[in-house]
């Protein structure tokens, strides 16, 4: 019996000193790895709106509401992470730059920034998380996919296998329709919270 318990003893002790380690691992981790994430993130900011001398969140910016209209409107695949405005020198409103997770990708979750000009012009995207096949999915990384969408109008974009015969249409990756699907359809609904900002509509 005194046995058992001393055993039960330095189990506990053992389960404590490794509790108390953990947290303090995490405690001195922490700091680091939000700042490497900030940092990861500006740069995507940055990638998607090199004109933009800053970024500022934009005020009222609700993530809940912003998914739940672009749900209404189909994209039940895609939320609106975070919408921020992007500035001139003077704090001139530029355009905006949201961030998307499409939820629809072949190996997972997608989450990308997109930046969009007032007059709806896309400048492009920059993917922050990723995790599709090697070779085939993750060239949506890659600028033979992302070119597609630079310079492209708030518009409803669908994939096609074969060369893009009209101006709303992206041609997929090959062997990659469904990353390429997610892809697209995330911007579409990036697009649809764009025009509730601006007040306007697409041409569908």
């Amino acid at each position: 019996m005194n046995k058992l318990v001393k055993d039960a003893l330095i189990l506990t002790l053992i389960t404590l000193i490794a509790g108390t380690a953990l947290g303090i691992v995490y405690e001195i981790t922490k700091a680091p790895i939000a700042a490497a994430q900030e940092k990861a993130t500006q740069e995507a900011y940055k990638a998607v709106f090199s004109d933009a001398t800053s970024f500022a969140d934009h005020e009222g910016f609700d993530a809940d509401v912003a998914s739940k209209l672009v749900h209404e409107e189909g994209y039940t695949d895609d939320d609106i992470d975070n919408c921020v405005d992007a500035l001139d020198a003077s704090g001139n409103l530029l355009g905006y730059v949201i961030t998307v997770t499409s939820h629809a990708g072949y190996g997972g979750d997608i989450t990308f920034s997109m930046g969009v000009k007032l007059d709806g012009t896309m400048n492009g995207y920059s993917i922050t998380t990723i995790g599709e096949t090697a070779g085939l999915g993750m060239k949506a990384k890659e600028s033979g996919f992302s070119d597609q969408f630079k310079n492209i109008v708030s518009n409803v974009y669908e994939v096609v296998k074969s060369a893009p015969s009209g101006d709303n249409e992206i041609q997929a990756i090959s062997g990659a329709t469904i990353t390429s699907k997610a892809m697209t359809n995330g911007v579409n609904a990036g697009f649809k919270y764009f025009n509730s900002l601006v007040g306007g509509g697409e041409n569908e």
